[in-house]
């Protein structure tokens, strides 16, 4: 499948990036990894690039300012594809993805285009969340695969592993959506795009440091674009209109 590369989106994570980055390499000790910092005021870039210094599996990519989770992601994706890696992990530095897990989604792509880690399928689980956010997780993914009609129990999820060739098929330059939103496009273009999707189950750990950035915004803008898409994929089957 070629060279995995982990891509680490970072603001403020100062404190998690050099344990998630032993981590990953001690779990995959070939796979590379990008750390995408947005400028972080704290120093994450700064530590990121001490790491960098050190290990040569480690990259860097500093961005000008905090512009959300998708547009990290997007950007990693194409600095990963422009340097010829075969394989795009998305992962969060704050140690809710466990880096032990990465073999086992690796292992699912053999067979599969998109591996998502998912908490809502057998197996899956989450630790140390209050109720009203595993409401708000469940309930955005139920939400989404009812109004997009796809398959995948864990819509929302941030732990993924994609081929290169997936993401090339994606229209990735189309995705504007951040946050939870951006994780729900992407799984719904890979599904109307024909890629075989898996979900593998994995634990989801409540970060330990630092402060999460889920906000009521970016749960709103998920609602609100979700219900747009999904009207607007019903009213084109309904005309007979190709999807865009």
């Amino acid at each position: 499948m070629g060279t995995v590369l982990v891509i680490i989106p970072t603001y403020n994570e100062a404190e998690n990036i050099a344990p998630i980055v032993a981590r990953v390499r001690e779990s995959v000790p070939d796979a590379h990894i990008l750390v995408a910092d947005d400028n972080s005021p704290d120093g994450t870039g700064k530590v990121a690039d001490e790491l960098a210094v050190e290990d040569d599996h480690v990259k860097v990519l500093h961005r000008k300012g905090k512009e959300g989770l998708g547009a990290a992601y997007l950007a990693g994706f194409r600095w990963g594809i422009e340097h010829g890696y075969g394989v795009l992990v998305e992962m969060d530095a704050d140690g809710s993805h466990q880096p032990e897990e990465l073999p086992r989604l690796l292992t699912a792509l053999k067979g599969a285009d998109l591996v998502i880690g998912s908490r809502w399928v057998p197996g899956g689980r989450i630790v140390n969340w209050p109720k009203s956010r595993e409401f708000i997780s469940r309930g955005g993914s139920t939400y989404s695969r009812l109004m997009l009609d796809v398959p995948i129990r864990d819509m929302t999820a941030g732990y993924r592993a994609f081929r290169k060739e997936t993401l090339e098929g994606l229209g990735m330059e189309a995705v504007a959506s951040q946050g939870y939103c951006f994780q729900i496009d992407l799984a719904w273009r890979a599904v109307k795009a024909g890629f075989h999707v898996i979900e593998v189950p994995v634990t989801f750990i409540e970060r330990e440091r630092g402060e999460s950035k889920m906000s009521r915004d970016i749960v709103t803008e998920a609602a609100w674009r979700v219900m747009s898409w999904g009207v607007g994929s019903r009213v084109n089957k309904l005309l007979g209109r190709k999807e865009p």
